[in-house]
């Protein structure tokens, strides 16, 4: 009997132990607190959101680079903003989502909740196309997911808010290479000297990554 009250002692200051352990360290806390987040949700994500995959080249790039102040357009149900969100709680950085259908922002934001995230994020909701000129830079990570034949526009807005050293990147630019708003974007980055411009063909539907040389 008091062999058997000796091990419930045991694993009960053995829990106490590694409870206090996570409570001392909230990095550690967040990190296994957004995995378990997308461990459960990692076969639910529909309305358009950013693959596993992709989501996690958003996130590389960002801890890489060291960038802090990112901004996205077309957050949906926010699959692609905890990848970078998660992210920039290791470089001290912030998020900027814009979604302009309000039933994806509304579920976006119980996500960003859910993951431990929100307070890294200011989902928005918003039309794009007239907050672009208004949002007020600099942003060292710019990621487009939204209304791609709407992308020229984006980049003429965006691109004086860019960093040096930024990165302008923009989804589905293989899968929706047939639309002239992404042709005519990768044209007009592509011909410019301070921009270096690659895509990630490992992404299901392609992501162009344009750097603003320092």
């Amino acid at each position: 009997m008091r062999r058997t009250a000796g091990f419930i002692l045991l694993g009960a200051a053995l829990s106490l132990a590694a409870f206090g352990q996570t409570a001392a360290d909230p990095a550690k806390a967040l990190d296994a607190r957004v995995r378990d987040f997308l461990a459960a949700q990692k076969d639910q994500w529909r309305q358009e959101n950013v693959t596993e995959a992709d989501g996690r080249l958003l996130y590389d790039l960002i801890l890489k680079r060291r960038y802090t102040r990112a901004l996205e357009i077309g957050t949906s149900t926010g699959h692609s903003g905890i990848w970078q969100a998660w992210a920039l709680s290791k470089t001290g950085g912030t998020l900027i989502t814009v979604e302009i259908d309000e039933f994806r922002h509304l579920a976006a934001t119980r996500n960003f909740k859910a993951s431990g995230l929100e307070d890294l994020i200011d989902a928005r909701l918003a039309d794009a196309h007239q907050l672009a000129a208004e949002l007020e830079g600099p942003f060292d990570f710019i990621f487009i997911d939204a209304d791609q034949n709407w992308t020229p526009s984006y980049f003429k807005a965006l691109l004086p808010k860019l960093a040096p050293g930024g990165c302008f990147a923009v989804h589905n630019v293989l899968s929706l290479g047939y639309m002239k708003g992404v042709r005519d974007f990768l044209e007009q980055v592509r011909a410019l000297a301070f921009m270096e411009t690659t895509v990630e063909t490992s992404s299901g539907g392609g992501i162009s990554f344009s750097f603003r040389r320092k």
